[in-house]
């Protein structure tokens, strides 16, 4: 656990007009204005670096016993976070403001770490590149001319593992380089083998690598691969006819409220945000019950996401893409597009998240909220009395879509009559390849990926998502974890024909015993129960975290990325709450290269028992691509569910009444 690091106060006597707009929760993400409050009380502390950078700044949550207490109307703390980078030195400084007072609360350089990318920088590393001989010389021996050096697309990712000479005392990114030509696809026409390393901090090309053109089998340099990967409607030929409309309406409008940023709809209530680095975030989550609103929930996020690449080559090894901790997926959040994205009728909130200066920008339709089917509810035939009774289900669904680089995701929230909560995590967007030259004819794929267009292989990579999860049953006290597993009986005397199986529950009562893996064999599952809280049968209230599709990591348990990312060496962990834990691979995992985040949370091995306890799920997805993905991929579609497991005493859907 972090301790809080006492800082002087600075008092700052600041001009009327940078006046903050008043908000009504103290979980409302930062305004327009309390931005611009936050940045201006900043510069007059005179401890702001010049140029300085923004990769973060939002609202400095309060404790959780402070939201718990609050009550409309009555005054609450409203406090900023920045992050702060400065651009020429390369380092790193937090910031936390008191807007009400509007002081400076404490100031703190963080040695040897880089934040999140800026999108500046992207244009400056492109532009550096572009001016480098050594990168020009390898464009030519690829047959591109400097003349036609604008119909190359550059790419900068962040470094991944630091190798020697790249510590995070300099803040580094790697370029990468596609032909773009005419088409629309930026992606299909990788140059393959050439990487080059920037110094954003130095505005300097520190190396160009070429690994060496692709060749035929013959041996004949195929330097550029040959088709395009066009996907545009104007491009990819005669199109089907059109359906017959589909529409999605509320002739009388949505059933669910929006007051600011709290949703209510059936028997819930949540709110919702959009964080810079997390993007969409889930607070307050509760259900109604006899009249009382129950605390589920009370923060969900994307805490990280990780893509490792399979392949060993020199310019592909170190690819695995910290999307949530080098990128942000708020700043990178897209305006969800109705009738693509989301259907034409839903509600659209925007997002005020930071520019690279600190000043605010709006985020058009950062959230989407709809009501959709949600197929059968229940139902029963009685063949006796011939009386079929049912319902269907109407579910809420909350997006938030954001492009990282060639992948898009989706992520939704779907929220169900019978008390059941669902993360979807859409994956589309366009594969990473690699230019390979000619296979022989007896190869169906090269070594590390599968061929998806001539000259063109898309590598095998993981997708993991992790999702922090703090769970707050009846209350943030007195809860536990159990882990649930399913066992065949042997056949006995009390299992003559062999078809008894029983179900035990076994608790895991310190951090270290809450790392666990997926169990098919037994069906495992965690229960996180209120031991004080009871329903009406005398059994603790709980819910239950089931997973859905999932992998193992396959990078080698000594590997750079699992050093990096020690999140994914379990599908599950479980730490007691502290406020600053909120990231899987720590607060800056960029060109860090040693282990961050729950490693290190759970090196105390504090108790769960009668705690307030954090979950954490790995989400894994092993992609091997298929050619039917290529030039860009069909949705492909994971998750898990949270569903009520004694937190009601019977089902809570039986009051939905029939259409």
């Amino acid at each position: 656990m972090r301790p809080y690091l006492p800082w002087p106060l600075l008092l700052l006597a600041l001009p009327l007009a940078a006046q903050a707009t008043p908000t009504a929760h103290p979980l409302d993400p930062l305004s327009a204005d309390e931005m611009r409050l936050a940045v201006e009380i900043l510069r007059a502390s005179g401890q702001l670096p010049d140029p300085a950078g923004f990769p973060v700044l939002a609202l400095q949550e309060p404790p959780k016993e402070e939201v718990y207490r609050f009550r409309p109307g009555q005054p609450f703390r409203r406090e900023a976070l920045a992050v702060v980078l400065d651009r020429k030195a390369s380092r790193t400084y937090e910031a936390v403001v008191d807007l009400r007072a509007r002081r400076l609360l404490r100031w703190r350089h963080v040695p040897e770490v880089q934040p999140l990318l800026l999108f500046e920088e992207y244009a400056l590393a492109q532009d550096l590149v572009r001016a480098d001989s050594r990168w020009r010389a390898a464009m030519r021996r690829r047959g591109i001319a400097d003349r036609d050096l604008g119909a190359v697309a550059l790419e900068p990712w962040a470094i991944g593992h630091a190798g020697p000479g790249e510590g995070p005392a300099r803040r580094l990114v790697r370029v990468m380089s596609f032909f773009l030509g005419s088409s629309s696809n930026r992606y299909a026409r990788p140059l393959e083998g050439v990487v080059a390393t920037v110094d954003l901090g130095r505005r300097e090309v520190l190396a160009v690598t070429d690994t060496g053109v692709p060749r035929s089998a013959s041996g004949r340099p195929l330097p550029v691969p040959p088709e395009p990967g066009d996907y545009d409607s104007r491009k990819v030929g005669p199109l089907r006819p059109p359906l017959r409309p589909l529409r999605i309406t509320h002739p009388e409008g949505p059933n669910f409220t929006l007051n600011g940023h709290e949703v209510r709809w059936q028997k819930w209530r949540f709110r919702l945000s959009v964080h810079p680095r997390e993007g969409l975030v889930l607070h307050t989550v509760g259900y109604e019950d006899g009249g009382t609103v129950r605390p589920i929930l009370y923060r969900a996020s994307l805490s990280e996401m990780v893509v490792p690449y399979a392949d060993p080559d020199p310019a592909w090894r170190w690819r695995a893409a910290f999307d949530v901790g080098e990128y942000g997926l708020g700043v990178l959040g897209c305006s969800l597009q109705p009738g693509i994205d989301v259907p034409d009728g839903a509600t659209f909130l925007d997002a005020v998240l930071p520019r690279e200066d600190g000043s605010p920008r709006t985020l058009p339709r950062a959230i989407a909220l709809w009501e959709r089917d949600g197929g059968l509810l229940w139902r029963h035939w009685d063949y006796v009395s011939d009386v079929t009774h049912g319902r269907r289900a109407r579910q809420l669904a909350v997006s938030f879509m954001a492009a990282v680089g060639n992948y898009d995701y989706m992520l939704t929230w779907v929220f169900s009559q019978d008390g059941a909560l669902a993360l979807e995590a859409d994956l589309s967007g366009i594969m990473l390849a690699k230019g390979v030259g000619q296979l022989r004819a007896d190869e169906d794929h090269a070594p590390f990926g599968h061929l998806v267009a001539p000259g063109v292989s898309a590598i095998h990579h993981q997708h993991f998502l992790h999702f922090r999860l703090d769970l707050d049953i009846d209350g943030f006290r007195n809860n536990a974890l159990l882990e649930m597993n399913s066992h065949p009986l042997p056949p006995q005397e009390h299992n003559p024909l062999g078809n008894a199986f029983r179900m035990e529950l076994t608790p895991l009562r310190t951090e270290a015993q809450a790392q666990r893996d997926l169990n098919l064999a037994t069906s495992r599952k965690w229960l996180i129960v209120n031991q004080v809280r009871r329903n009406a049968l005398g059994h603790p209230t709980g819910f239950l975290l089931v997973p859905g599709e999932n992998a193992v990591p396959l990078a080698a348990p000594d590997s750079a990325i699992r050093r990096r990312a020690g999140f994914i060496n379990h599908h599950l962990w479980a730490t007691r709450y502290a406020p600053g834990e909120l990231y899987a691979a720590g607060d800056y995992p960029n060109q860090r290269s040693e282990p961050g985040g729950l490693p290190v949370y759970v090196a105390n091995n504090d108790t769960l028992q009668g705690q307030d306890i954090v979950l954490w799920y790995t989400l894994g997805v092993t992609h091997i691509p298929r050619p039917e993905e290529w030039p860009i991929m069909s949705s492909h579609r994971t998750g898990f569910l949270l569903l009520p497991a004694g937190f009601f005493h019977h089902n809570p859907s039986l009051d939905v009444p029939p259409s």
